[in-house]
């Protein structure tokens, strides 16, 4: 008979057929009788066929047993400021199913050594993928990493921000490489619309009486109509003497295609084929400026 590590809490003594102890609760095994578990584990997860019920087995108890080194590796980025604890811990069991599915005892190194840089490498793909508030590339945002290195290392050395061109000096760098990242950095936080606005608008008010969102200023819809009407004004130069008149007609005076045929001896179907053309090459000319 096959000889097993000693029965700790949770685990059932009697044996499956897959020759692997049946586990109540494998979260509730101490780590170390986990490691001794886990080597048990994968030798027959080695031979059993993928897709089975004991390959299942196996696997799922394994994931289980080894949720502490998720657990250890998430309280490193516990004041990270960004993410749930519970979503880090749901991240990190990523890596570690990654860790299980490529893990191979012949290595002869301890799962939790192979494990572990699985895990934290999923936690800080998650940080990085995830806290800015503004999308930016990836290599900005591993910029990003490296100019704060930077700046901490200059500033030390110099008793003052570092500027763009001894930034880039120190990183080996264009200038305008260095520029692009601080200027992404930028994307890295956002502040609320709700945070009190400080300034002369906040004078002899209460404190938070007046947000950003109370002082900022909104587009005038009115700018739109008066940028179109100045592009449109050359357009309406080009054309004839009898154009301008159907479209001061039309919308200056605001008369009808039926008024308007009156006007000009002529049918409403004509009116209207001859605006279409109108405003068609009005369209045209606007497009050509954009």
């Amino acid at each position: 008979m096959t000889a097993h590590p000693a029965p700790t809490a949770g685990a059932v003594r009697a044996d499956a057929p897959d020759g692997l102890p049946r586990i109540e609760d494998a979260g509730q095994i101490a780590p170390k009788d986990a490691r001794r578990l886990s080597k048990l584990f994968f030798d027959r997860l080695r031979v059993l066929e993928e897709g089975t019920p004991e390959h299942q087995y196996a696997r799922n108890t394994l994931i289980e047993m080894n949720l502490s080194l998720v657990r250890f590796a998430a309280g490193r980025f516990r004041n990270r400021g960004s993410g749930d604890m519970e979503d880090i811990v749901q991240v990190g069991t990523i890596g570690l199913i990654k860790a299980i599915d490529r893990f191979d005892l012949s290595r002869e190194v301890e799962f939790t050594s192979f494990a572990v840089p699985y895990i934290v490498g999923e936690i800080k793909r998650f940080f990085r993928d995830t806290t800015w508030s503004v999308h930016v590339p990836r290599r900005l945002q591993e910029l990003r990493v490296d100019l704060a290195k930077a700046k901490e290392r200059l500033a030390t050395d110099l008793d003052r921000d570092p500027t763009v061109g001894e930034l880039a000096r120190e990183l080996g760098m264009d200038e305008a490489e260095i520029a692009e990242g601080i200027v992404a950095a930028n994307g890295y936080t956002a502040g609320s619309l709700d945070m009190p606005a400080a300034g002369p608008e906040t004078v002899g008010r209460a404190a938070g009486t007046r947000t950003y969102a109370d002082v900022l200023g909104e587009p005038d819809p009115a700018m739109e109509a008066v940028e179109n009407l100045s592009a449109l004004a050359p357009l309406l130069g080009d054309l004839d003497s009898r154009e301008r008149r159907i479209i001061d007609m039309r919308f200056g005076q605001e008369m009808t295609q039926a008024q308007i045929g009156e006007e000009l001896g002529i049918s409403q179907m004509h009116v209207s084929r001859l605006l279409s053309r109108i405003l068609g090459k009005l369209r045209s000319g606007m497009l050509a400026q954009d």
